[in-house]
């Protein structure tokens, strides 16, 4: 609610709030309220000045992340989602100098070393950490009563192609279809990019899904069962001596040209690493 409006925009008074006699009167928009249209843009815009004045530069591929680097002083990374903030670096002292001055512009406090982001588990051991999305892949199994199942080795069938239904629409197959499929989603912009083919491929259907296409989503789940401990992986701030600062740039850079989600929600360092690979073929 604190972005400010550009437009001239005005409300009803909201009910119970109306000003005795003036019923017929409108309000006047001076800040964004929650479900205006305007009201991202105008929270981002307001929170890019108040970056900007604590010396951050919004990265330009991704807005919600931002980088502080002045002469003499050590890199820090800060990640906002909505109302939500990461501040990491070398420099513990410089990271929480900067939380200070943020602190004091935003009502909001200090909660530590994050532990878990966005349902994503964030683990240390060592110079390294992991991010995994284990507990929640647990929740998307139980719900689709697959617990002891079988694992397969691919997200989906061999030379699998989904075609669409001519048939009329099934409100309770679309249903749980759309349930599944948008589980899968959040994993796959997490933490899981081998099943984005798999995943964007029958997402395509989600306003008229066959069986068949419900059964190929749960087989993507069976290929998740057989890798549900996988994680992401990184350096921890203490090894950022190890790599040249342009180098860390160009990583960061290209992941998320890659894909968004992992890096968004990323709170060590720009430098990872997964256990997969693709190519054409």
């Amino acid at each position: 609610m604190y972005g400010k409006l550009d437009e001239e925009i005005y409300m009803e008074q909201p009910e119970g709030f109306a000003v005795p006699g003036q019923e017929h009167k409108v309000l006047r928009l001076w800040r964004a309220l929650y479900g205006l249209k305007q009201a991202g843009l105008a929270w981002w815009c307001t929170l890019n000045e108040s970056l900007k004045e604590l010396g951050f530069e919004c990265l330009k591929s991704e807005a919600g992340i931002f980088f502080y680097k002045k002469k003499g002083t050590n890199i820090v990374i800060g990640i906002i989602y909505v109302d939500d903030a990461l501040f990491r670096g070398p420099n513990k002292a410089v990271v929480d100098a900067i939380k200070v001055q943020f602190m004091h512009k935003w009502e909001c406090r200090d909660l530590g070393e994050p532990n878990e982001f966005l349902q994503m588990r964030i683990t240390h051991k060592g110079h390294t950490f992991h991010l995994d999305q284990c507990v929640y892949l647990q929740k998307i199994v139980e719900c689709c009563g697959m617990l002891n199942t079988k694992s397969a080795s691919t997200p989906l069938p061999a030379g699998y192609y989904a075609t669409k239904n001519t048939e009329s629409v099934d409100a309770e197959l679309r249903s749980h279809f759309q349930m599944v499929i948008g589980s899968l989603l959040y994993l796959m912009l997490g933490t899981r990019p081998n099943i984005a083919f798999a995943v964007t491929h029958l997402s395509c259907h989600a306003t008229n899904p066959s069986q068949d296409h419900l059964n190929k989503a749960l087989y993507i789940c069976h290929y998740l069962i057989g890798m549900s401990t996988a994680s992401w992986a990184g350096l921890t701030a203490a090894s950022w001596h190890l790599f040249p600062l342009h180098w860390i740039y160009l990583v960061v850079i290209y992941v998320l040209h890659f894909i968004s989600g992992p890096v968004s929600n990323f709170t060590g360092i720009a430098i990872m690493h997964t256990l997969w690979n693709s190519c054409s073929s």
